[in-house]
C-alpha cells in the first residue's frame, strides 16, 4: 500500500471526508448520551445496538489518523522536526487531559472520553515516526496484551467507583486516577491504544485511493464479522456463558446477561478468563476492541468512497468534524444542566441541531476551519512546536524536505487541530 504523497485537490477532499466521518462520530455519541438505551419491554434499542461503543471507537480511530496526518511532515523530515511535533502532540494531550479532568468536575450523565483522549496521545508520543507495518503490529499488541493487563492488574489498583477522573480526584488519589485513566476507567487507554495506533498506520495510506477505500470496507467487514461469530460461539455453543455465570456467583444468569447486553458499569469482571472472550459494549476485551475496529473502517471507508457523490448531504457533518472538540464540549456542559432530561428525543434533536447550525455560522461567519477550543489547542501546539524548531540549527527544518513533505504539507496543516 503506498504512502501518502497526492497533490492538494485529492487532499482537500480526504480532509474533508474524514471531518464528515468525525462528525458522524460526534452526532452518534451524543445519540448514546441522551437517547434511550432500552424500549417499555426493557429490551435494548436499535440506537443502542448499534451505536453502543462502536460511536467512540470510531472517534478513537479517526484520531488516530488524525495525529499521523499531523505528524506526516515531521516525520518525513526526521530530527528536531520530528520532536517538536512530539512535543507538540504532548502539549495537545495536557490541555485535552486538562479538560476532560475540569468539564467531569460538572458530573455530566455521559462517560467522558476527554481525559481518556489525552493519556493515549500521550502514549502515542513515542510511536509518531513508526512505519504503518510497525503501528499495524503494535495495534495487535493493544488489542491483545491491554485487555490482558486490565484483567491481570484491576483486582490490584482501586478504583473511581465508575466515575470518571476530575480535577478533583487527581489531587485526593492521583493514583486511582492514573489507574483508572490506564486500565480501570471507561475508556482504558492501554487498550484503547489499539484504535489509535490502527488509525496513526491507515493514516499514511493514499485514502484518496479507491483500492484502500475499498480494503478498508472489506477488511473492516471481515473482521468485524469474524469477531462476531467468534464471540457468538464462545458465549453459545463452546458453553462461555455457563462459564461466566458459573464463576461468577454474586452476578448469577441476569447480572451475566446485564453486562453481555449493556455492558460493565463499573470495569469488567475478573474472576474468571472467560470474560475477555465477550463483544459486550465498552468492555475492551480484545473481541470487542477488533470488532469495534473493523465497523470503524467500513464507515470511514463508506465515507470515503461516498465522499465526492454526497460533498453536500456530507458538508454540515464535515463542518461539525473540524470543531468535534469544541461541540462535544458543550454537549456535555449542556448533559450537566439537565435540560429536556425527560424528553430524550426533542433533547437529542436540540443538541445535533445546535452543533450543527454553530458550526456552519462559525464557518461562514468567521472563516475559520478550526472551532474556539480547536484553535486554542493548535495555537499553543504550534507555539510548543516552534520554539522547539527554534532551537535547532536549521539543519533539519522542514523548509529541507523536500516534495514528500511538501506535499503532506496541505494536509497536515489542516488536520493538526482536529480532536
Amino acid at each position: 500500500m503506498s504512502r501518502t504523497t497526492v497533490s492538494a485537490g485529492p487532499a482537500k477532499a480526504r480532509i474533508a471526508a474524514l471531518d464528515a466521518a468525525r462528525g458522524m462520530a460526534l452526532i452518534a455519541m451524543m445519540a448514546i448520551h441522551v437517547l434511550p438505551g432500552w424500549n417499555a419491554d426493557f429490551e435494548p434499542t436499535t440506537t443502542w445496538q448499534l451505536l453502543s461503543g462502536t460511536s467512540a471507537a470510531l472517534f478513537a480511530f479517526l484520531a488516530g489518523i488524525s495525529l499521523s496526518l499531523s505528524a506526516a511532515k515531521a516525520q518525513a523530515v526526521g530530527g528536531r522536526a520530528l520532536t517538536a511535533a512530539k512535543s507538540a502532540l504532548a502539549v495537545r494531550a495536557a490541555l485535552i487531559l486538562a479538560l476532560g479532568f475540569l468539564i467531569a468536575l460538572l458530573d455530566p450523565p455521559a462517560a467522558i472520553i476527554l481525559a481518556y483522549y489525552g493519556a493515549m496521545f500521550l502514549l502515542a508520543i513515542p510511536l509518531l515516526g513508526l512505519s504503518a507495518r510497525a503501528l499495524g503490529i503494535a495495534a495487535v499488541c493493544f488489542a491483545v496484551l491491554g485487555p490482558l493487563l486490565m484483567q491481570g492488574l484491576r483486582p490490584d489498583l482501586h478504583g473511581l467507583g465508575g466515575y470518571d477522573p476530575s480535577l478533583s480526584m487527581l489531587f485526593d488519589d492521583p493514583g486511582a486516577v492514573v489507574g483508572a485513566l490506564l486500565l480501570t476507567g471507561s475508556y482504558p487507554a492501554l487498550p484503547w491504544m489499539t484504535y489509535i495506533c490502527a488509525g496513526m498506520a491507515v493514516g499514511q495510506l493514499d485514502l484518496a485511493s479507491r483500492d484502500i477505500q475499498v480494503r478498508l470496507v472489506v477488511s473492516g467487514a471481515i473482521v468485524g464479522a469474524a469477531t462476531w461469530l467468534f464471540a457468538l460461539v464462545m458465549t453459545g455453543p463452546l458453553g462461555g456463558r455457563e462459564q461466566l455465570i458459573a464463576n461468577s456467583p454474586r452476578l448469577g444468569a441476569e447480572g451475566v446477561d446485564d453486562i453481555l447486553t449493556w455492558g460493565p458499569t463499573d470495569g469488567l469482571p475478573t474472576s474468571t478468563g472467560w470474560w475477555l472472550t465477550v463483544l459486550s459494549p465498552y468492555s475492551s476485551t480484545p473481541v470487542e476492541l477488533l470488532n469495534t475496529l473493523g465497523i470503524a473502517a467500513v464507515v470511514l471507508g463508506v465515507v470515503l468512497f461516498a465522499g465526492t457523490a454526497l460533498r453536500s448531504l456530507l458538508s454540515p457533518l464535515a463542518m461539525a468534524g473540524t470543531m468535534s472538540l469544541t461541540l462535544y464540549s458543550a454537549h456535555l456542559v449542556l448533559l450537566a444542566t439537565g435540560f429536556l432530561s425527560g424528553r430524550p428525543h426533542l433533547a437529542f434533536v436540540l443538541h445535533v441541531l445546535a452543533a450543527v447550525l454553530f458550526a456552519v455560522l462559525w464557518h461562514n461567519v468567521t472563516c475559520k476551519r478550526q472551532g474556539p477550543l480547536e484553535r486554542m489547542v493548535s495555537a499553543a501546539a504550534g507555539w510548543t512546536k516552534e520554539r522547539v524548531l527554534a532551537g535547532g540549527n536549521g539543519a533539519d527544518s522542514p523548509g529541507s524536505a523536500g516534495s514528500t513533505a511538501g506535499t503532506a504539507a496541505t494536509e497536515t496543516d489542516h488536520d493538526a487541530g482536529r480532536f
